[in-house]
């Protein structure tokens, strides 16, 4: 039986996804430190944490894998990086915090139903929004950690663009999402009645 719960928990999948988590204190740390090295240094770190989160799923359903630890952790690494770095670029100026708030309070409202939906034995699965809304907030967070210009190219223009964006998807999402919940629900208080 421990081999089992060992096997659920350190597999090579949940390790990527824990190695994501992992460069969050380095990302926030770079993005301290002054100038566009550190902040190219910070976007390629940000670049390669989020391919991580496509490497976890492929190596998992390729490794036949797939755990409950899993599908738990790699949500949750990706709303503790796209949170950190929004968290980040607020206070370095580069995103206005109401923004940061709609797109986190969406994600912690989100998290709440999952888990509500769990209690009531009801899976409420991500839509074609919710994959828009992570790959959107992944676009927005990388053009404004690299924030300062290049060739005539403005990162910040254009990640307050993709952030103006996901802060939009993310509230349809959202919203998608808790009346999604809300027909399951009925429906299965119907199915009880």
């Amino acid at each position: 039986m421990r081999s089992v719960r060992r096997r659920e928990v350190l597999n090579l999948p949940n390790l990527i996804t824990l190695v994501r988590v992992g460069s969050i204190p380095l990302l926030v740390g770079m993005l301290y430190l002054p100038g566009p090295g550190w902040s190219w240094t910070a976007a390629g770190l940000f670049f390669v944490a989020g391919l991580s989160d496509l490497l976890d799923g492929f190596v998992a359903r390729r490794m036949k894998i797939v755990t409950v630890t899993g599908q738990f952790l790699d949500p949750l690494a990706d709303k503790l990086l796209i949170a950190s770095m929004l968290v980040m670029l607020v206070y370095l100026g580069r995103a206005p915090a109401w923004m940061a708030i709609i797109i986190m309070g969406r994600d912690a409202a989100v998290t709440g139903l999952r888990a509500l939906a769990a209690t009531q034995d009801l899976a409420v699965p991500s839509d074609r929004w919710g994959k828009a809304k992570t790959g959107l907030q992944m676009l927005a967070v990388f053009l404004l950690i690299i924030h300062y210009p290049i060739s005539g190219f403005d990162p910040q223009f254009w990640g307050m663009y993709a952030l103006w964006a996901a802060t939009i998807v993310s509230f349809i999402s959202g919203l998608r999402y808790f009346l999604r919940f809300n027909r399951l629900l009925a429906e299965g208080e119907e199915d009880k009645g």
